[in-house]
């Protein structure tokens, strides 16, 4: 007689074991990050999180949720799984930041095609450093296997971030004035936005390929384009905590343009000067391979600004003092005035036609 084998999870494409082999090559990674509000361990249905080590007067959670958009699909093509992390928590912990939030912890959720331990244990770990450097804990996340829905080799990452501000703290825009200075941290590239502008100019327009050389960029094509996002917390948060600012605006998508005039108050304009800053190789390229109008790239990229701060203009020295204190840099970039439009952006590329 024959007894007919029936069939496994494992048979229908998901591997059980694999996902587990992952949790134990990430799990070091994970608990580095824990806080003094962490409660348990890996394992539980859900995260365990307590407030009791984070006193405020009227506590307010802020919360963010983003992925990373299709510059993933660079990393995949070139097997690159080392940062593609960073960017995912970067997205959401900078999003918090701008209201004055202190990043408590996040979860992470990468859906795969054929789980790789290796694979996704990778991703994981560039989630848990980039939560250790934000001082937040990586408290959860998952991991689902979808067989038949996403092709071998293929994956998605999201993320969930929570931030807590005492609600007297909440920085809002609404105390910005006429007279106030707007500084600009430094971006490190293209960030995690305008990727499918990116792949349209150096795929389709110059057919490029991830492994060419680019002189400007002093390495290749692909390395440029997948360096990490930014994390802003640890360069802000000491200033937040000194009350120096008025407003936070991530730049992200929409760039300058439509992020800027969501923190100021009606009939206020920022003057931005775009020379005040160095413009990164990689922004100068991508305008002159796809001939992209200058308004459209400060639109759609950060153009090497990734976060913008408003302050008192006493608070200038300070404030830039505070974020050399932690590592960073802040220029001046413009100024806060009267008028109808929200943004006005003026420097070389705009002399000829306006803006």
């Amino acid at each position: 007689m024959c007894l007919n084998k029936g069939l496994t999870y494992r048979d229908a494409g998901v591997d059980i074991d694999a996902g587990n082999q992952a949790v134990e090559l990430m799990k070091h990674a994970v608990q580095k990050t824990y806080t003094k509000g962490v409660v348990g361990d890996i394992g539980g249905f859900g995260g365990l999180f307590s407030l009791a080590p984070y006193p405020c007067q009227d506590p307010v959670l802020v919360s963010s949720t983003d992925g990373v958009g299709t510059k993933l699909r660079l990393a995949i093509m070139m097997d690159k799984h080392d940062t593609i992390g960073q960017d995912c928590v970067a997205m959401s912990v900078n999003d918090i930041l701008v209201q004055g939030a202190k990043p408590l912890f996040f979860l992470d959720y990468i859906a795969v095609g054929t789980l790789s331990p290796t694979q996704v244990a990778t991703i994981v770990q560039g989630v848990a450093q980039a939560c250790e450097e934000s001082g937040c804990a990586l408290l959860g996340g998952e991991t689902a296997e979808m067989a038949g829905f996403y092709d071998t080799g293929d994956y998605d990452v999201a993320g969930f971030a929570v931030g807590l501000v005492d609600r007297s703290k909440l920085i809002t825009g609404e105390l910005i004035r006429e007279g106030d200075v707007v500084l600009g941290l430094p971006s490190s590239g293209v960030h995690s936005n305008g990727f499918s502008l990116v792949r349209k100019i150096v795929f389709d327009v110059q057919h490029m390929k991830l492994d060419d050389y680019v002189e400007a960029f002093g390495c290749t094509l692909g390395e440029e384009l997948l360096r990490p996002t930014c994390l802003y917390p640890r360069l802000v948060l000491p200033a937040i905590q000194k009350d120096l600012l008025l407003g936070l605006v991530h730049i992200t998508g929409g760039g300058f343009y439509d992020n800027i005039p969501r923190i100021l108050p009606k009939g206020l304009t920022a003057r931005i000067d775009v020379d005040a800053w160095p413009r990164l190789p990689v922004f100068s390229k991508l305008q002159e391979w796809g001939q992209v109008d200058w308004r459209e790239m400060y639109r759609t990229f950060n153009m090497g600004i990734g976060m913008i701060l408003v302050v008192h203009q006493e608070d200038v020295d300070r404030t830039k003092a505070t974020i050399a204190e932690s590592g960073g840099v802040a220029y001046t970039i413009g100024t806060i005035e009267a008028g109808e439009e929200s943004v006005v952006l003026e420097g070389d590329v705009f002399t000829s036609r306006g803006n």
